[in-house]
């Protein structure tokens, strides 16, 4: 589902938030299975880095890199490829791999949720079985699945990070609790918060870049900004690029949905 884009608030809360001299931040939203357009976005902040000046780069993916999307394994694996090139690359948890990690276990009903919510796409991504996924149950997917997802996979995942603070910059999946402080956040909220978070306009003290929330474009605001411009249905893969004060975006071009 997309949401429009709604009107910036009339109040204004501090600016200028920076992230420290001499980095630079690339921060990918919400790449959902689409690892055509991650390609794309990858080589984008390539071209980028050559043509600026030497800087430390990070790379921050803002998580749910897998369901809903055809490609997820791919995803995972290039994203875990990715700190050959740039060695500070940090994963945020999305909720999606909340679900998927909590799959991989064998219970049924865990299956079912995360086949429910897009995952059925990530578990056809990695299904390798003489039994189509499509006329195997629940029972014989739950059983098999977890023995088709590659270790290094699941401890990339499992090793992901639910807050990245830097500068005046934090990054999150979904959002935080708004008046509580940054270390008394709960996983639910990082990973699952949305109108209480979206609708409050109060300063954070802090800058807040999240995805999991689709808008047609980017969701800039005065104490937040949202860039997941839902790559899996629109083709649209979007990083935000923090550079001193400066603020920028790279986005793919639009593609349809890959088959």
């Amino acid at each position: 589902m997309f949401w429009k884009r709604k009107s910036q608030p009339a109040d204004t809360v501090r600016s200028g938030f920076a992230v420290p001299i001499g980095r630079r931040v690339y921060a990918i939203g919400d790449i959902h299975g689409r690892d055509d357009l991650f390609a794309e976005l990858i080589d984008k902040i390539r071209a980028d880095v050559a043509a600026r000046p030497p800087a430390q780069i990070t790379i921050v993916l803002l998580g749910d890199l897998v369901d809903r999307g055809p490609q997820s394994a791919a995803v995972v694996e290039r994203a875990i490829g990715l700190r050959g090139d740039f060695p500070d690359t940090r994963l945020l948890i999305g909720n999606h791999e909340e679900c998927f990690l909590a799959a991989l276990g064998g219970d049924v009903r865990r299956l079912r949720y995360f086949m429910r919510i897009g995952g059925e796409a990530t578990v056809q991504s990695y299904w390798r079985d003489e039994v189509e996924l499509s006329d195997a149950s629940f029972d014989y997917v739950a059983d098999r699945f977890g023995k088709m997802v590659p270790q290094e996979h699941v401890e990339f995942l499992g090793k992901g990070e639910d807050v990245i603070e830097i500068g005046d910059y934090v990054f999150v999946h979904a959002g935080i609790r708004p008046g509580v402080p940054l270390q008394k956040q709960t996983l639910s909220d990082l990973r699952w918060i949305r109108d209480d978070f979206l609708e409050d306009v109060r300063d954070h003290g802090v800058m807040v870049v999240h995805g999991h929330t689709i808008r047609s474009d980017v969701d800039e605001w005065p104490n937040r900004i949202g860039i997941d411009t839902g790559a899996y249905r629109s083709g649209v893969l979007t990083a935000i690029v923090l550079e001193g004060t400066e603020r920028r975006y790279l986005k793919t071009d639009g593609l349809a949905e890959a088959a």
